[in-house]
């Protein structure tokens, strides 16, 4: 089992991807400096006639060996590596593992497949792949609402002495709000981009009930609720104070985040860019349970989201010593906020990214040029790049999911190239993602295989090919 954090020296392949020299190869990736990092075509988890084809289509439009290299390698990656799909019963089923760690995280699952919902509707192969992510999703927060990762199968899991409610079926059960958020944006997504909604069948809105049931339980109005989570570990992040409850909460109207989506703790449970993730992720849900004509769902999720957002003004906007009004990281209803932010995604940088609030938003605004400086505390410069990292990696280690989310939230063509830049450069030569780099020295790693970041990078080319495609032509070797 290979665990988040392990250390990476130089890895020259990303793991489960080998060089090949099939004929799906393009001809331009072919020999080179720069041979292909994709497993050989029959080694393939799956394959999508609309994947290929739009990495050819953009590829024809980089000129930058380099970042074309990698865009090839990186936007199917999940594809290539992650997905198993199979049917039950006639129906679809998709069990997506997150890379270098055999287990399915309701996060990551839906962030993998993301990029790729746009393309369902011409190819029938790739929507059927989908729903059944969908599917298997709806599966998993049935079994439990509180887990954030499940195995496939009842196979047990190195995590399962931890003192929490463990089940056989569970990799993990760290109690995350944007582990329900996810899975509601991915379907919400799928409906809109394909029009087919067979996924939302008894079962689907069985499993939305259990969400809003989990989200009320943790505004912990009555109480501190059902769940709480230890584990024995030198590891501060990893367990969780007040004897596996949290630190002190005042109810208010958010909801309570044991964890962050990094896997690490909270200091303050109210986890701010998730509650606001909650208020979108509730409205589509509401959306959607209306179109499937289960108007009390789609009400309750209404209510549950108005209230929320209520909370979220009168407590997620605080004034900052030098920045004024900003959203802080968490919150913990007493008055006490945690200014900082964290490198995965849902974070305070990314909410534009998600649709949670306007980029042009003066409180956003403001809390972006906190989140970009050195007042933030996880805000790291050094040779190689400057970006925000995360208490799971240590200090001075940068997230490529962070600069992916400033990348993405930038209007300025000047900021998206000098971040195009040092994603590029992180590579250090795996024509891969990675989970963090070394701020002076991105040789130095973790996650040789995190099929998320990739995938995401594929976004953001696809997104400058559309929007900055001049950017595009550009090279990559100039690093200011």
């Amino acid at each position: 089992m290979v665990h988040r954090r392990d250390f990476i020296k130089k890895s020259a392949v990303a793991a489960g991807a080998v060089t090949l020299g099939t004929p799906a190869v393009p001809a331009f990736l072919r020999g080179g400096s720069y041979p292909s990092r994709r497993p050989p075509l029959r080694e393939r988890r799956f394959v999508s006639e609309a994947v290929e084809e739009t990495l050819r289509r953009v590829s024809r439009d980089i000129a930058d060996p380099e970042l074309r290299w990698m865009f090839n390698n990186c936007f199917p990656n999940t594809l290539d590596t992650t997905v198993f799909y199979k049917e039950e019963g006639g129906l679809p089923d998709t069990f997506v593992i997150t890379g270098d760690i055999h287990a399915m995280w309701l996060r990551d699952s839906s962030a993998q497949v993301w990029p790729y919902v746009a393309l369902a509707g011409g190819d029938p192969s790739l929507r059927k792949l989908l729903e059944g992510v969908i599917r298997r999703q709806t599966r998993c927060i049935l079994i439990d609402p509180y887990a954030n990762a499940f195995n496939d199968g009842p196979t047990g899991s190195e995590w399962e002495k931890d003192l929490t409610a463990m089940k056989p079926e569970l990799h993990e059960r760290k109690w995350e709000v944007d582990s329900l958020c996810y899975p509601i944006r991915l379907a919400h997504g799928y409906w809109k981009s394909t029009g087919h909604d067979a996924f939302m069948d008894d079962a689907w809105r069985r499993a939305m009930r259990s969400v809003i049931r989990t989200f009320r339980e943790q505004q912990r109005k009555d109480g501190p609720g059902p769940y709480t989570f230890m584990r024995v570990t030198a590891r501060q992040t990893d367990t969780v104070a007040g004897m596996g409850y949290g630190n002190p909460w005042r109810p208010n109207g958010m909801i309570c985040s044991v964890f962050r989506p990094s896997d690490d703790a909270t200091i303050f449970l109210g986890l701010v860019p998730s509650n606001f993730f909650a208020v979108k992720a509730l409205r589509q849900m509401a959306e959607m349970a209306g179109h499937a004509g289960d108007s009390g769902l789609a009400g309750d999720a209404l209510a549950l989201a108005a209230e929320v957002e209520k909370a979220l003004r009168q407590y997620a906007v605080v004034d900052h010593l030098h920045y004024g009004k900003v959203y802080p990281f968490e919150v913990d209803g007493y008055g006490n906020a945690l200014f900082m932010d964290d490198g995965n995604i849902p974070s305070l940088l990314a909410m534009p990214y998600l649709g949670t609030v306007a980029s042009d938003d003066p409180v956003y605004r403001n809390t972006r040029r906190f989140l970009l400086s050195g007042d933030n505390p996880w805000f790291f410069r050094g040779k190689a790049a400057e970006g925000i990292g995360s208490p799971h990696t240590g200090r001075d280690m940068i997230w490529p999911l962070a600069l992916l989310a400033r990348t993405l939230t930038s209007d300025n063509e000047e900021e998206i190239l000098q971040n195009l830049r040092w994603l590029v450069r992180s590579n250090a030569g795996t024509g891969f993602m990675h989970e963090s780099f070394h701020k002076d020295d991105p040789s130095r790693f973790t996650r040789k295989w995190f099929a998320w970041a990739n995938t995401l990078f594929g976004e953001l080319i696809l997104k400058l090919h559309a929007e900055h495609p001049a950017l595009l032509q550009k090279s990559m070797s100039e690093i200011q």
